[in-house]
């Protein structure tokens, strides 16, 4: 494996918090290589700005599958937390609508919960 592909599976890992095996083709070839080898590893934005600005993207083109991908790793990697996290949706849906502000709400909340959840089931009981 050549490092630029090294280098975006790690950064894939980084931006989604899970490994990705490297897979042959064209397609993902782009994906990791020029998209996480060389565009998410520029160094003049943080992951938080790039996490921030792919949320506005994504939010004013509802694509609810991202969405759900980019809140929950925006929480689990501490980039945004809770609060911040309704602030973006509460902001964002002054640009982008109410229709799609409410999705990216449901997004944010559904985020939340999971990682809540995900916390109390680690936390010992007091039984």
């Amino acid at each position: 494996m050549d490092e630029l592909r090294r280098q975006g599976l790690d950064k894939m890992k980084e931006v989604y918090g899970w490994d990705m095996p490297d897979i042959p083709g064209d397609y993902f070839k782009y994906t990791i290589d020029h998209l996480f080898g060389t565009i998410w590893t520029r160094p003049e934005l943080s992951m938080r700005d790039r996490r921030l600005l792919l949320l506005g993207a994504v939010s004013a083109l509802g694509l609810d599958e991202i969405l759900e991908i980019q809140t929950s790793a925006a929480l689990k990697n501490g980039e945004l937390t809770e609060a911040e996290l309704r602030e973006v949706a509460i902001f964002i849906t002054h640009y982008v609508g109410w229709p799609l502000g409410q999705r990216v709400n449901k997004h944010v909340e559904m985020a939340v919960a999971k990682q809540n959840e995900a916390r109390r089931t680690k936390e010992p009981s007091n039984d």
